[in-house]
């Protein structure tokens, strides 16, 4: 049995109309600075389910010029990035990059709204591409057709998909709890110099006598990335991750990458291929980004990975890598914007070593802080997907909803707060 549908447009749902922004130039310094929350695409482009997070604010002259949404607007984007969504939780102002949907709560669910758009997405981003740049204009929204189905089924589709949404942002709040107590661990012992004995070491100059000025390349074979053939189609597949920065932005650990090799592709430049728990760092282009392999890949030349020589440097070397960012800008500075650190300026880096002994104590404590990590984002990964593959089902009517019982393993259902308790415990 299929879902109940109709055919509705925008306007048949609830109020559609552009945001305001009307003083000019736009970035008059004199608009900004107040209480009022100023979205723009950007903010909604990295928004997960709703809007929680914003750059910018408007004071009473900003205001004067735009307008202010209430909560539960569906945010819609129409410029730079195409039908991106997101849902405020707040009363906001936006520009007219942004269109703002307000549902006729008889007749939509505003929640179903931003899932319906999320299912045409390409199809919003096909008639919305130009000889310049992509616009999609609110006379272009407003024309198109969406397949809608009564309300009742409506808040079912919805219920069924907030339900990996909120799943996955619980999720992402456990990580972002986690990585902010290990990082504090870490800036506790070796920054602060706060580590387990030291009212008992001698101190010389502030550093401790016992530890060493270390290069980049102490920690592990530094490896530099290179591009297999791409005039060689059996070198690409399926089977090993091939990492460039962008798979790299916001992930402690990368797994999934817009690119995989193939066995050919990796025997084919042997030596940059890099093992488990490496830690790669981007120094062409945007620098100083950090993370850690999980299997066996390469990555392209804008990356050079350390290969560690002892598993127990993991973690510490990781936010050593991070604390080095500032100097891979330096060292790589090209006089523009891009950053272009060689592979030999990158090993000869500098850091402030400890001891062996207060390394592995480090790792003791914080080894079970990342794999946790690891393991919830390979946990919202996987409730990506399942949410990707039911969402264009139930929006089109191809899977109905009708007795359809979506059932979780209960380690996703632990508070965020109970993890870190158990975490620190733990530690």
């Amino acid at each position: 049995m299929k879902n109940n549908l109709g055919f509705s447009k925008l306007e048949d749902l609830g109020t559609v109309a552009r945001g305001k922004s009307k003083h000019r130039p736009r970035n008059d310094p004199s608009l900004y600075g107040g209480p009022y929350p100023f979205i723009q695409t950007g903010d909604v482009k990295h928004s997960n389910f709703y809007v929680t997070k914003y750059t910018q604010t408007y004071n009473e002259k900003g205001l004067a010029q735009s307008k202010l949404w209430e909560p539960g607007t569906l945010c819609i984007t129409i410029a730079a990035n195409i039908a991106d969504t997101a849902i405020l939780v707040f009363s906001a102002c936006f520009p007219d990059s942004i269109i703002g949907f307000i549902p006729n709560e008889k007749r939509s669910d505003v929640r179903f709204v931003k899932y319906c758009l999320e299912s045409y997405k390409f199809q919003i981003q096909g008639i919305s591409q130009g000889t310049t740049q992509d616009n999609l204009s609110l006379e272009k929204l407003r024309s198109i057709n969406f397949r809608v189905p009564d309300l009742p089924t409506q808040r079912k589709i919805a219920a069924i998909l907030t339900a990996y949404d909120d799943l996955i942002e619980v999720n992402k709040r456990r990580i972002a709890l986690l990585e902010k107590m290990a990082e504090e661990l870490y800036r506790e012992w070796f920054v602060r110099m706060r580590f387990p004995g030291h009212q008992d070491t001698r101190f010389v100059k502030g550093v401790p006598e016992d530890w060493e000025i270390s290069r980049v390349d102490s920690l592990g074979k530094v490896v530099t990335g290179k591009t297999p053939s791409t005039v060689v189609p059996r070198y690409y597949g399926d089977k090993y991750p091939f990492i460039k920065t962008p798979d790299m932005h916001g992930n402690m650990f990368v797994s999934e990458t817009n690119e995989k090799l193939s066995e050919d592709g990796l025997l084919s430049q042997r030596s940059q291929t890099i093992p488990k728990n490496s830690l790669c760092v981007s120094c062409i282009g945007t620098g100083g980004v950090v993370s850690i392999t999980t299997t066996t890949s390469q990555t392209n030349q804008q990356i050079n990975t350390v290969c560690l020589y002892r598993e127990e440097d993991l973690e510490w070397g990781y936010y050593v890598i991070c604390g080095l960012k500032e100097s891979i800008w330096l060292f790589g500075s090209t006089g523009t914007t891009m950053t272009n650190l060689s592979k030999g300026k990158f090993s000869g880096l500098k850091f402030l070593s400890p001891t062996i002994e207060l390394r592995n104590k480090f790792h003791e404590i914080v080894k079970p802080i990342f794999l946790e990590i690891n393991q919830l984002a390979s946990m919202n990964r996987n409730l990506t997907k399942t949410r990707d593959l039911l969402l264009p089902r139930l929006i089109s009517g191809k899977l109905s909803v009708e007795n359809l019982d979506i059932q979780f393993p209960p380690s996703m259902h632990k508070d965020a707060s109970a993890t870190a308790v158990e975490t620190e415990a733990g530690g």
